[in-house]
């Protein structure tokens, strides 16, 4: 058996998708296992940048088969158009599969998604007006449409009729707008249906075959740890599990067949959209580091919060996921700096936190207790073994996996699939 899961560790942007695409070379599957295009994983290869939203990261090599699992919710508008971008720059995409239990992203979802975030005011929650919400809201109202049901367009028909006179309700009496036509999703549906429905599957029992047969399959999530529904900065989360927990669920595979939980980490810490961010800098340091490692949403294109490597969530995330090994990522941004920080623990009205507590607004009053390292000035982008690193940026590391108290595996010292330095195998 050869199950891997890879998961963020802080708010999501991390790098995910690079370390799952340099992880891909070898894998039969690679299944992504939760969210939807709220998220975007940003991959190069030779120079040339590939965002992805819904596929799952390991497409860009065609080697194993990609599956969009059960625990994902899929706009079709969104799936289709970026399989015809990498189809136009001559990638291959015929070993793209969707489950057929992955519920569906319908227009009433994003349009309700638009006007709660609207009515939110000060009080928003700071989504991508994607829909995904809605959409999981309605898979656990047990009224929602999955992929399957594009295989039977006159049953979705009728599923889609129940939905809409509901949503339609809504939209009159509660936000005074405007209904969404019945005909008008139907066909446009309809359309979706005839260019995917040889790509609908029944995953599961196929990937739990593979990983009886000892095939590598490689589990990729959304988001990350403390974006999660169950154990993030609620409400500001998303509405899935992006935790290793969340594989189990999101493509029915048991935990006895995850060999390996990676954690991807960055270097420093960022977060998008509302919520407490305890190393939060709004700062000159803070912009530096937003400018240099280029902090700008891969979906929205919003500038990222940016702030000091935060190890309370970093040992949060260890402990909850179960990691066996971490990834670095960005640390090349880190370099001409004098001093760097990381977080230790939190100071909240005297009482010292070494976990992330529950309670939002106690996070919002949280200071930072910080060790100070000593940086490093030399460019570490083209360095490919761990010896060769500037002393300071190893005692940086070595810290760093002391207090995490799980083995660093790699380390990514550019944004390309080549700059990384491999600590031990993963």
């Amino acid at each position: 058996m050869a199950g891997y899961v890879v998961v963020g560790t802080q708010w999501g942007d991390e790098g995910k998708g690079k370390i799952i695409d340099v992880l891909g070379d070898r894998a039969d599957y690679v299944v992504r296992f939760q969210g939807g295009n709220n998220a975007g994983h940003t991959v190069v290869v030779n120079g040339e940048k590939f965002i992805l939203h819904l596929l799952p990261s390991g497409m860009l090599h065609g080697q194993g088969k990609c599956i969009i699992g059960p625990g994902v919710v899929v706009d079709p508008k969104v799936l289709l158009k970026e399989l015809d971008t990498l189809e136009e720059k001559g990638a291959k995409i015929d070993h793209l599969f969707i489950s057929d239990r992955a519920h569906l992203i319908m227009p009433y979802h994003i349009k309700l998604d638009i006007l709660q975030e609207e009515r939110g005011g000060n009080n928003k929650i700071g989504t991508t007006k994607r829909g995904i919400g809605p959409c999981y809201a309605d898979k656990f109202s047990r009224v929602g449409i999955r992929a399957v049901d594009l295989l039977d367009m006159e049953l979705f028909g009728k599923k889609l009729k129940l939905n809409l006179d509901t949503k339609n309700e809504i939209f009159t009496k509660i936000y005074d707008t405007e209904i969404m036509d019945f005909d008008e999703i139907f066909n446009e549906y309809k359309l979706y249906s005839e260019r995917l429905k040889n790509r609908i599957i029944d995953a599961t029992p196929e990937i739990n075959k593979a990983l009886d047969e000892n095939k590598t399959v490689l589990f990729e999530g959304a988001q990350a740890m403390m974006l999660d529904i169950n154990y993030g900065t609620y409400p500001y989360v998303t509405s899935s599990s992006p935790t290793s927990g969340g594989v189990t669920t999101g493509v029915g595979v048991s935990p006895r067949k995850i060999d390996k939980v990676i954690g991807v980490m960055k270097a420093y810490t960022t977060r998008v959209g509302e919520g407490p961010f305890v190393t939060e800098l709004n700062d000159s340091i803070g912009e530096r580091i937003r400018e240099i490692g280029g902090e700008y949403g891969a979906t929205t294109g919003r500038p990222r919060r940016c702030g000091w490597l935060d190890l309370v969530v970093g040992k949060y995330a260890v402990d909850i996921n179960g990691l066996t090994d971490v990834v670095i990522t960005k640390i090349d941004v880190l370099t001409g700096f004098d001093t760097l920080k990381i977080c230790v623990g939190y100071e909240i009205d005297g009482k010292v936190y070494n976990s992330v507590p529950a309670m939002t607004e106690k996070l919002y009053k949280a200071k930072p207790i910080y060790e100070e390292l000593e940086g490093w000035k030399e460019d570490i982008t083209s360095i490919r073994e761990y010896e060769k690193l500037p002393e300071n940026c190893k005692k940086y590391l070595k810290r760093v996996e002391e207090i995490l108290g799980c083995q660093i595996t790699m380390v990514s010292v550019g944004p390309d699939r080549v700059q990384n330095i491999f600590l031990k195998e993963i």
